[in-house]
C-alpha cells in the first residue's frame, strides 16, 4: 500500500471514493488489528496513509514528528513518509472548521454545546474556540471530566445558540437515535452532526424541521481529506482549489450513496421509472410494495382484506425504515407511504424524494391497488393527496407519456437540482 486509510472497522468508509475526486493515487482501505497497525509503522513502507478509530492516538509513538494542530489535539488522522521520517498530522480540525463555517450565522460570543466527549469533541472544542464561541460547553451522559449532564443542558442551558452532535447517537444502524431534541433550543442558530452515515441524521431533520441550519459530517469528511491530500502530495492547493475539491468530492459520494427515492400516486410509474432509473445509474432497484408482499407473504389487496389499512401501514413502516437505512438505492414508494411522517423521515435520512407528478388523466386504477381500484377511487385519493405529495417532495417532477420519457425527465431534474 502505498497511499490509504487503516482502522477498524472500515465497512462503511467513504474515503476511498472522496480521494479519487481529489488526485489519481491509488488509495486503499486496509482494517488492521493494533499488532498489523504498528508492523506497518514499523516497516514504512508506504507514502501517506490516513488514520482512523481506534488507532489515532495508537499511531503517536510510532512517529518522528508530530505537528502542532496534532499535538494540540493529542490525535493523528494523517501520516506521511518523508525518507524514511514519520510525520503526523491533523487535518480534522480543518474539516470540522470548514463544516462549522458552512453555517450562515455569526457564531462569535454564542454559546455552543458539543455532545460528547471523545477526540472528535476535543477537536470541535478548539474549533468553536477558534471561531469565538464563548462559552462552548461539553456534555455527555455522565457529567464528568468538566461536562455536565443533559438533564443540566435541557435545564440550565436551552440559550445555546449552536449544537454539535460528536456522539454515535444516530448513526447507521441505529438511525432513529437523537441525542437531544433542537425544539429545546428555541435560540438555536446552527447544528452540527458529525455523523455521516446515515446522511442526514434524525437531528440534522428535525433542526431543518424547526428552521435551523443544520449539516451531517459529509462535508467534513470530504474536506479533511483534500487538506491530507495537500501533506500526501506535499502541495499547497490554495483556498479555491481547496473548496472546489471540497465541494466535488461532497457532491460525488452525496450522489453515490444517496438514494433516489420516487413518490407519487398509483400508475404514475414509479416501479417502471425506478427500474429504468436504477439501470441508468448502477444502483440497486427497491420496490417497497414488492419487499412488503415479502414480509406478508401474500398480495397487498389480500393482506388489506383480511387485516385492514392499519396493520398494512404497520408493516410498510417497518419496511421504510429498513430499506431506507441501505445508501446508493432507487427505491419506488406505494402511493400512501408519505402518509406517516415517520417513513418520510426514514426515506430521507439517506434519500431525495422525487413526486412523480402524472396527471390524473393518465392514471389507471387497477384491482390489485385496494385505495385505487377504478377511476373514482382513483381520484379520490388524487385529492386526498396531491399537497401531501408537493409538500413531503425535494423535487417535484411533471412527468408525461412513457416510462422512458419519464425516466429521462427525472434524471435532468435530479441533475440539475445536486
Amino acid at each position: 500500500m502505498e497511499y490509504g486509510l487503516i482502522g477498524m472497522p472500515l465497512g462503511h468508509s467513504y474515503s476511498r471514493e472522496i480521494h479519487e475526486q481529489i488526485a489519481d493515487y491509488k488509495y486503499e482501505l486496509c482494517e488492521v488489528t493494533r499488532e498489523q497497525a504498528a508492523d506497518l509503522l514499523t516497516k514504512r513502507e508506504f507514502r501517506a496513509i490516513n488514520v482512523t478509530i481506534p488507532y489515532k492516538e495508537f499511531v503517536i509513538p510510532f512517529l518522528d514528528e508530530i505537528s502542532e494542530e496534532a499535538r494540540a489535539i493529542g490525535a493523528v488522522n494523517t501520516i506521511v513518509n518523508r525518507g524514511g521520517r514519520l510525520i503526523g498530522h491533523n487535518t480534522d480540525f480543518a474539516g470540522l472548521r470548514e463544516l462549522v463555517l458552512r453555517c450562515p450565522a455569526d457564531l462569535s460570543g454564542k454559546k455552543a454545546l458539543i455532545l460528547g466527549t471523545g477526540g472528535t469533541a476535543k477537536t470541535a472544542r478548539a474549533v468553536l474556540t477558534s471561531l469565538g464561541c464563548e462559552p462552548v460547553i461539553t456534555v455527555s451522559r455522565t457529567g464528568r471530566e468538566g461536562a455536565i449532564t443533559y438533564e443540566e443542558a435541557l435545564r440550565d442551558d436551552t440559550d445555546a445558540a449552536f449544537l454539535l452532535n460528536a456522539t454515535p447517537v444516530g448513526m447507521y444502524p441505529h438511525n432513529d437515535g437523537m441525542p437531544v431534541d433542537p425544539a429545546a433550543f428555541p435560540g438555536l442558530l446552527g447544528v452540527i452532526d458529525v455523523i455521516y452515515n446515515p446522511l442526514r441524521t434524525r437531528l440534522v431533520q428535525q433542526a431543518r424541521a424547526c428552521g435551523v441550519f443544520a449539516e451531517g459530517g459529509l462535508l467534513m469528511l470530504a474536506a479533511q481529506a483534500v487538506y491530507a491530500a495537500e501533506w500526501f502530495l506535499d502541495e499547497a492547493f490554495g483556498p479555491d482549489r481547496e473548496r472546489a475539491l471540497i465541494d466535488k468530492a461532497y457532491r460525488h459520494v452525496a450522489a453515490l450513496r444517496g438514494n433516489l427515492v420516487l413518490t407519487g400516486m398509483p400508475g404514475s410509474g414509479k416501479s417502471t421509472v425506478g427500474r429504468l432509473l436504477a439501470e441508468a445509474l448502477g444502483h440497486p432497484f427497491v420496490d417497497l410494495d414488492e419487499e412488503i408482499v415479502k414480509e406478508t407473504g401474500m398480495p397487498i389487496a389480500d393482506f388489506f382484506a383480511a387485516h385492514g389499512e392499519a396493520a398494512f401501514r404497520d408493516v410498510e413502516a417497518a419496511v421504510c425504515v429498513r430499506e431506507a437505512k441501505e445508501p446508493g438505492r432507487v427505491i419506488a414508494t406505494g402511493g400512501g407511504a408519505i402518509l406517516r411522517d415517520e417513513n418520510v423521515r426514514a426515506l430521507r435520512q439517506n434519500g431525495t424524494l422525487i413526486f412523480l407528478d402524472r396527471p390524473l388523466a393518465e392514471l389507471v386504477g387497477t384491482p390489485d391497488r385496494p385505495l385505487s381500484r377504478d377511476a373514482g377511487a382513483l381520484k379520490k385519493r388524487y385529492e386526498e393527496r396531491y399537497e401531501r405529495y408537493c409538500e413531503t417532495a425535494d423535487i417535484r417532477v411533471d412527468v408525461r407519456g412513457d416510462a422512458e420519457s419519464a425516466a429521462q425527465t427525472v434524471l435532468r431534474a435530479v441533475r440539475e437540482g445536486s
